[in-house]
């Protein structure tokens, strides 16, 4: 509980320390373009003799975006980190994350001739800060910090007719899978090869680490579409070339914020992710018993918050 109030902290000091550097920042370059959105969500449920039933809830969320930009002469190279965590328990269950996210995107182009093409270098990092389980009543972890962490690296061209919009496209991809923690790297959940019994009886280990290669897509549109409304979207594709190619991986982010007054806000936030080498629980009844299983399945996550929040 207390490494998990000790993160949110960090990403809410992190935030003040950016913003007071913008405000005293005295000479600003004009080929840097550098800002942020930061939130903290709070949401309570209490019941007393409540006839209609349910079970008391509190849970909060904090939230850190940050960007850096910087676009002269042919030169274009945009910098995006994403931090995110939050809690939730719900009437006498632990407590257990609902939001987690450390993501990190590099992208450095070089403008060809007067067009709106640049050749590109493209990094992307994710990963997540604390354990996580399947349900409140698990006790074996999932993920953790850098169990799993994606790092992907491209070269390829990207299409951008204006700063809201970029269009990427990358036949020279490669990403590669790290699971730091040899507990979940044993379970194979992440496509990698996981714990086996050779014939000698001893026990092979599941592999910590794997790379695909493979051909990369990602779009991006960002505007304030009405006045204190903003509209943040992402789409991600993948194709690995030497593996079920035609089963192609992707990731869509989508957050809209809207603006109350100066400090307050509503904000919606919703994630879709399919992955065919991703092992999904999966419960079937198969003779009025319970069974799980494990396969591929759409990910969906959605959440909405009310609560403090500052553009900088």
């Amino acid at each position: 509980m207390k490494n998990k109030i000790n993160i949110i902290v960090a990403l809410l000091c992190m935030s003040i320390v950016v913003i007071t550097k913008g405000q005293t920042s005295a000479v600003k370059d004009t080929s840097w373009k550098s800002g942020g959105l930061t939130a903290l969500n709070f949401n309570q449920v209490n019941l007393s003799h409540w006839a209609a039933g349910g079970d008391d809830a509190i849970s909060g969320a904090a939230f850190l975006r940050l960007f850096a930009n910087y676009n002269k002469d042919k030169i274009s190279w945009n910098n995006q980190l994403d931090l995110a965590y939050g809690m939730t328990k719900t009437g006498i269950t632990r407590i257990q994350k609902n939001e987690d996210k450390i993501e990190f995107n590099s992208k450095l182009g070089r403008k060809l001739g007067s067009s709106n093409f640049f050749s590109t270098v493209l990094v992307n990092f994710k990963t997540q800060f604390a354990k996580g389980y399947t349900s409140v009543t698990d006790t074996i972890p999932v993920s953790k910090f850098m169990s799993p962490a994606y790092l992907l690296y491209s070269l390829g061209f990207d299409f951008k007719p204006s700063e809201h919009f970029s269009f990427y496209l990358s036949p020279a991809t490669g990403k590669t899978v790290l699971i730091n923690n040899q507990d979940i790297a044993d379970a194979g959940t992440y496509g990698n090869e996981k714990m086996t019994i050779d014939s000698n009886g001893n026990v092979v280990h599941g592999k910590k680490t794997f790379t695909q290669a493979g051909a990369y897509f990602r779009a991006t549109y960002k505007q304030e579409i009405i006045t204190n409304i903003n509209l943040q979207t992402k789409l991600e594709l993948f194709s690995n070339y030497i593996k079920n190619p035609q089963n192609i991986s992707e990731n869509w982010e989508v957050l809209l914020n809207m603006k109350v007054n100066k400090l307050v806000s509503v904000n919606i936030q919703t994630q879709m992710i399919y992955d065919d080498i991703i092992a999904v629980p999966i419960v079937k009844e198969v003779n009025n018993v319970s069974v799980t299983t494990t396969g591929p399945r759409l990910q969906f996550k959605e959440v909405l918050g009310l609560g403090l929040a500052y553009k900088f």
